[in-house]
This record gives C-alpha cells, sequence and structure tokens, in this order.
C-alpha cells in the first residue's frame, strides 16, 4: 500500500514546554490508526500539527502527497486533501445543514453546484443526515451535529481524515452514533487517524494503535495486540484506567 502518511523527527513545544520529542510515524493508505494517551501527553497537539493548525518546530511531514509548508498556498493545498473533525462541530449556527455541507467545495475548491450537490446529497446520506437537510445546527442533537460536521469533511472527499476526540463531549448514546459512522468509514477504506479515549472502539476498528506518552510514541502495533498484550507498565497502568470507557459498537 502506498505511504500516505510520512512525518519524521518531529518536535514541537509552546514556550519553554516541549511536547512532542522527535516523533516519527509513517502510515499507509487505508489504515485506520487510533491514537491513545493521558491527557497532556501530545496526542492532540500531533494530530493538529498535521494539518497545519499548528506551527512545528523542527522536523517534517507529508500528508497526502503534500509537504507541510509555512505559506499560506502550501497549507490551503494540504487542506484540500485532509480533513479534520474536532470535538466541538464548528458548523456555522446561523446557516442550514445543507449550506454548511456545501460551502467549503464551492469556495475552496471551485466546484460546480451541481457536483457539490450530488456530493453534499451522498455524503450527509452516508452519515444519516439527509433528512435534516433543512435545519440549523441548533435544532440538532450533540450526536446529529457531529455527523454533518463528518459530512462536511467528507464532501471535500479528502485523501485522509483527522479526527480529534469527536465524541468526549457526547453521552453515551450519541456516542454511539457517532462511532458507527466512523466505524462505516473505516469499512468503506478511509485512511483516517483518531485521537480517542474509546478504547473497545480503538481495540476494535483501528488497524492500528500508537500510544502517546510524555510527548513520545511509546507503543506503536496491531490494535489488538497492542491491548491485549501492552509491552511496557506505562500502557498497562493506562488501560487499567481506560477501561470504563464506551462499549465497543461491534458486535462480538
Amino acid at each position: 500500500m502506498a505511504e500516505v502518511v510520512k512525518v519524521d523527527r518531529l518536535v514541537k513545544s509552546f514556550g519553554n514546554s516541549p511536547v512532542l520529542h522527535e516523533v516519527s510515524l509513517s502510515m499507509a493508505e487505508g489504515e485506520v490508526l487510533a491514537i491513545i494517551g493521558r491527557s497532556g501527553s501530545g496526542k492532540s497537539t500531533f494530530l493538529r500539527c498535521l494539518n497545519g493548525l499548528e506551527r512545528v518546530d523542527s522536523g517534517t511531514i507529508e500528508v497526502a502527497g503534500h509537504t507541510l509548508g509555512k505559506s499560506t498556498q502550501s497549507l490551503r493545498e494540504l487542506r484540500k486533501d485532509v480533513g479534520i473533525v474536532f470535538q466541538s462541530y464548528n458548523l456555522f449556527p446561523h446557516l442550514t445543514v445543507w449550506k454548511n455541507v456545501t460551502l467549503a467545495p464551492r469556495i475552496t475548491k471551485g466546484q460546480a453546484k451541481r457536483e457539490v450537490a450530488t456530493l453534499a446529497e451522498e455524503m450527509l446520506d452516508k452519515v444519516g443526515m439527509l433528512e435534516a437537510v433543512n435545519k440549523r445546527p441548533d435544532q440538532l442533537s450533540g450526536g446529529q451535529q457531529q455527523r454533518v460536521a463528518i459530512a462536511r469533511a467528507l464532501t471535500m472527499q479528502p485523501k485522509v481524515m483527522l479526527f480529534d476526540e469527536v465524541t468526549s463531549a457526547l453521552d453515551p448514546e450519541l456516542t454511539g452514533e457517532v462511532l458507527s459512522t466512523i466505524q462505516r468509514l473505516a469499512a468503506d477504506g478511509m485512511t483516517m487517524l483518531l485521537v480517542t479515549h474509546e478504547m473497545a472502539f480503538a481495540r476494535d476498528v483501528a488497524t492500528r494503535t500508537i500510544y502517546i506518552h510524555k510527548g513520545r510514541i511509546h507503543e506503536d502495533g496491531p490494535s489488538r495486540q497492542i491491548f491485549d498484550t501492552p509491552n511496557t507498565q506505562e500502557l498497562r497502568n493506562f488501560l487499567v484506567g481506560g477501561r470504563s470507557g464506551a462499549a465497543s459498537v461491534v458486535a462480538a
């Protein structure tokens, strides 16, 4: 499989506080990579670096054929191919679901209205939100808003999707809605990186999991191996504390 993400010796600090220490990672097309770790370990910062939302101190990042640079143009080109969904839905509150989903591809890619409409309809149907096209975000539940945010990112036809703790603000029932949507994307072969605290979901759906500890990749391997036979005491301790996460959406 072609390499779609390549990170080499990434270093990131906030002021005098180091966050990521020479992190290196490669990822193949079609992989689903879960990123786990304690709060403050650097996992969300790492994800944001991949989309240029955080400027790195040193190291190189290549995602979906783009080498991350400092110019506005290079970031714009990168973000056409790399979608990101946050725990806060970031929908435009004054726009309908339809306008939220169709706005970005028309403005950033200059796609024709008919082409965008076809894509938007397909993606809203994929996340189970096609019937809500005329509603505004404040008329939707948190889980529904998050699914619209996913549809919005998918309408850009990204090569890589990034998810940053997308269920952390949701109750268990709504969490299940969103995780089921991500599971379907995984089954369709979408390349994804997920920062998540849903341990059962990571074990059952992600093809690979990395454990970030104090700004370094502490363990990296097939998800079931990582969760069932962790190599280090640090990961064992972390997993004992994380077993109370939401149940997997995958049938046993």
